[in-house]
């Protein structure tokens, strides 16, 4: 993660933070960044992909909800 995002700032890809601010409030956020975190994504903050990870289902929704808990 840390190749591409940091907490506070956009790197690469956006900060954790901002992500944690789009997301906050919404149902299935949780569940919605893990599927990112795990399969990858493109096209929701720009036209750089975010590449899949090899982590596991657990670990994944363990990751979106971390960084659900980021506040500004």
């Amino acid at each position: 993660c840390a190749a591409c995002h940091n907490a506070d700032m956009k790197m690469v890809g956006p900060a954790l933070k901002d992500i944690a601010a789009k997301y906050a409030g919404v149902a299935g956020a949780a569940d919605t960044l893990a599927l990112h975190i795990k399969n990858g994504s493109q096209g929701v903050w720009g036209p750089i992909p975010m590449p899949p990870n090899a982590v596991s289902d657990a670990e994944a929704k363990t990751l979106a909800e971390w960084v659900l808990s980021l506040k500004k």
